[in-house]
């Protein structure tokens, strides 16, 4: 069996590949599987009976090929794809009773992240780890509703680029306002244990933005690294979605399409961390996942 570390698709053959194929696995063993093409009658009539579907597709049949595109123009995944974007975004419209069809926004679909800031809190400040070795909760293949706990060792290697796509509504509420998301590398120099910041500072005020940063060396060996998000002296909220913490050829943000980011582990996933733990969370601040209106 031949065996990559990561693959690069020649120019002009992408549309071949996500064809046959679809990633597996991006943690444990970086592979690709045989894509599922034919599906029962018995099971595609159980999907439409408990689905949104239906409705997601009589709306999608009314699109033009103009709004298609534009719908797999913002999609993040890797293999982009307009009407996985549209039917995740639209279920959650159904679900929560709102009216029509969103526009494609090329920062946010579907949930978003959001911050919340009232009195008496000025502060908060959210962090996930990236140590060598964790645990995620990863889905178990063919299941509806299984998970388990899986061991992944994160070897980090320069050059890191980190991402953020955020809208924010803060107001000053102290004498040092500010607003970032930023990586903290640990690294090795003459046996200390070093820090260096890779930040990115975040407008008080702003409609949907996207902001990116890059290191590609220090000075010694790497080991880790953790992701921030602070804001400090404000008041007010922030939403964010399409996290990136990218090297050695993948996105090892956890929750990168901030699904659920208050979500928290037990029992039998007691050792699976936060997707975004509270390193400072007074009374009057707060985080989850919303659907953006």
């Amino acid at each position: 069996m031949a065996k990559t570390t990561y693959l690069a698709v020649p120019p002009g053959l992408e549309q071949f590949y996500w064809k046959i194929i679809q990633p597996q696995d991006r943690f444990i063993i970086s592979r690709v599987r045989v894509k599922k093409v034919f599906i029962s009658p018995t099971k595609i009539g159980q999907i439409t009976a408990r689905s949104y579907l239906t409705a997601c597709k009589e709306i999608w049949a009314g699109f033009t090929p103009e709004q298609k595109q534009a719908w797999k123009d913002v999609d993040f995944h890797p293999h982009k794809h307009g009407w996985r974007t549209f039917v995740a975004d639209q279920c959650k419209r159904i679900k929560l009773g709102l009216p029509g069809s969103a526009t494609p926004n090329q920062y946010h679909q579907d949930l978003v992240g959001k911050i919340i800031i009232e009195e008496p809190a000025t502060e908060i400040k959210l962090i996930q780890p990236h140590p060598y070795a964790y645990w995620v909760a990863k889905k178990v293949a063919g299941t509806k509703n299984m998970w388990e706990p899986v061991a992944v060792n994160e070897y980090l290697s320069l050059p890191l680029k980190i991402a953020l796509s955020f809208k924010t509504n803060l107001s000053s509420a102290g004498p040092s306002p500010s607003a970032k998301f930023y990586a903290r590398v640990l690294y090795l120099y003459q046996g200390r244990n070093l820090y260096h910041d890779l930040e990115i500072n975040l407008p008080l005020s702003s409609a949907w933005d996207r902001e990116e940063i890059q290191v590609s060396s220090l000075s010694t060996s790497v080991v880790s690294y953790s992701l921030y998000i602070h804001l400090k002296d404000v008041q007010g909220e922030m939403l964010f979605d399409n996290v990136l913490a990218e090297h050695s050829g993948q996105n090892w943000a956890r929750d990168i399409y901030c699904k659920k980011i208050e979500q928290s582990f037990t029992r039998g996933f007691y050792q699976v961390p936060k997707h975004w733990a509270p390193e400072i969370l007074p009374e009057g601040a707060g985080y989850k996942s919303v659907y953006p209106t």
